[in-house]
């Protein structure tokens, strides 16, 4: 365990290397952009050298424990956002907004216990992979939208209006913003069908209600509320970037609070 805390460790400096260093991009209006994509992704190159090593070690996938939780899902959280970074340059400030949460929940991941537990019988499934990988992008691809809402509502000071004044217009930011709002609803869509077909191969049942169950429907609900209003109402991009900042909070409490405040077969330690 102690290599794979360590270059779990080296990983998280490298990625507070690169997020402080969009930060300071940022405020001092800079643009080390190659660097800060290098540091990041050296990052989660070690990241992913430290799952695969635990995953060697123990037999069995980050998937149980909240270190386990916290861990994989920095992961991807980071991978879905390089990809972003390095695809769509108007992404490339924002994460001055993003690095920030994800540092959260690396100061998390570090409170949290490295300990071991054995593997549920009822996650020894193709459909765990496909539940969880899906889940996965969907969260990945709500972090890309709350950092450009969190840019549009930086914009409404004028420290943050110096800061972000060469990206595009806060109309733009919010189209794209909502781009990714509609990808993450495919792929919440896709999580919960895939959640049912795991828990009838599991339990016995599509579907009863639990507490992440009813969560996970809200969320898919309240995300699909927030893009309806988009299209129909369309408004004021201020205000439908608030929507985007709901529809992430309740999702990252779903992820990370419910599971492990409730009773089986969703408890994440049992």
């Amino acid at each position: 365990m102690e290599l794979e805390l360590k270059i779990l460790w080296a990983g998280i400096i490298c990625y507070v290397l690169g997020g402080s260093l969009a930060i300071g991009a940022v405020v001092l209006k800079k643009r080390p952009e190659r660097m800060i994509l290098a540091l990041i992704s050296f990052g989660w190159l070690l990241h992913t050298a430290a799952l695969l090593i635990r995953w060697e070690r123990l037999g069995q996938g980050p998937f149980v424990t909240m270190f386990e939780i916290l861990s994989s899902n920095i992961w991807s959280l980071v991978l879905v956002f390089v990809i972003s970074y390095w695809r769509i340059p108007q992404i490339r400030p924002s994460a001055a907004l993003v690095m920030p949460i994800l540092f959260v929940m690396m100061g998390w991941l570090m409170l949290s216990s490295p300990g071991e537990v054995h593997f549920p019988k009822s996650f020894r499934t193709p459909w765990l992979y496909i539940h969880v990988g899906l889940g996965k992008v969907f969260l990945g691809a709500m972090l890309v939208a709350v950092g450009l809402a969190g840019v549009i509502q930086m914009r409404r000071s004028a420290v943050g209006l110096i800061w972000f004044q060469r990206l595009p217009s806060d109309q733009q930011l919010d189209d794209l913003a909502y781009r990714f709002m509609a990808l993450a609803l495919i792929f919440n869509s896709l999580m919960v069908v895939a959640g049912a077909i795991w828990a009838q191969d599991a339990w016995g049942r599509y579907w009863a209600w639990d507490p992440l169950e009813t969560w996970a429907f809200i969320t898919w609900l309240l995300l699909a509320v927030a893009l309806h209003v988009r299209l129909t109402f369309k408004p004021a991009p201020r205000l439908s970037s608030m929507m985007a900042f709901a529809v992430f909070v309740i999702a990252f409490l779903t992820f990370f609070g419910v599971p492990f405040v409730t009773d089986r077969p969703h408890q994440g330690t049992f």
